[in-house]
């Protein structure tokens, strides 16, 4: 058993300080609370829909992944978070998930990326998954999850993951009424049968803040972070909102795995 840390924390577009520092700032909250792995959200160094602006870089050599590598070997603790990376192939939605020493033991690019997006960002080339000493753990991003037949995180199901980290950045409208037509639906639909088809657990954190620019200029993030259990079941949301920041805490107990596939 383990303690996920999800941190909801706010992302500014094209305001790397600012938002590392707030990562940084709950990675260290977090670890002195007794996390053993804190989850953050997607793009968070300069916001979703932002990847031509300052600050995408390389991974694992550029500034936003060399200091969460830092502050997860300063803090002892796993961390996974989604970062904008740029290559001479190009620039992609990327995830990493990083040890207690800072190193780099997964690195995904986002392969169902939303169609407002294809213009920021590469198509994804890869999925894996990794034994830790907490389990064997899976990385996908936001609308990774509800690809046709959900067939990437069902795709790490088959790979074994017992645990599958998800930043995110769930937007929503400025007019939406979450008191009317409650958040988190889709996500409960496509995160469930999947976890409990293969007795995994999956977690998805968002940021919140309004978004300035794009294409969704206009709507908010509105975090809501999610962690669905074995059964399917959701077991811990964040709250909702544009200044619902939060660092929520859950126990995670990786169930065995004799065979891989559904059950």
């Amino acid at each position: 058993m383990f303690t996920l840390a999800l941190a909801q924390i706010r992302v500014e577009q094209g305001r790397m300080a600012e938002n590392l520092g707030r990562a940084e700032a709950r990675i260290a909250e977090a670890a002195a609370a007794g996390a053993d792995v804190v989850l953050l959200p997607e793009t968070l160094e300069v916001g979703w829909l932002s990847a031509a602006r300052k600050g995408p870089g390389a991974i694992p050599g550029g500034q936003a992944c060399r200091r969460l590598a830092e502050a997860a070997r300063r803090h002892r603790v796993f961390v996974a978070a989604g970062l904008t990376e740029r290559t001479k192939a190009g620039t992609f939605n990327a995830a990493v998930l990083l040890d207690p020493r800072g190193e780099l033991l997964l690195h995904h690019r986002k392969i169902h990326e939303l169609a407002e997006g294809w213009t920021d960002y590469g198509l994804g080339d890869r999925l894996a998954v990794v034994d830790t000493r907490l389990g064997r753990l899976g990385l996908m991003i936001c609308a990774d999850a509800f690809a046709p037949g959900q067939v990437i995180s069902r795709s790490l199901g088959l790979m074994g993951a017992q645990v599958i980290l998800s930043p995110c950045a769930w937007a929503m409208p400025a007019e939406h009424d979450n008191r009317k037509v409650p958040y988190g639906w889709l996500w409960q639909e496509n995160y469930g049968p999947v976890a409990r088809d293969f007795r995994l657990w999956i977690a998805g954190c968002s940021n919140v803040g309004r978004i300035t620019s794009g294409a969704w200029a206009g709507r908010a993030c509105i975090g809501n972070s999610l962690v669905v259990n074995p059964d399917g079941e959701p077991v811990l949301r964040g709250p909702y909102g544009a200044d619902a920041e939060a660092l929520l805490y859950i126990q995670i107990r990786p169930e065995s795995r004799g065979r891989i596939g559904p059950t």
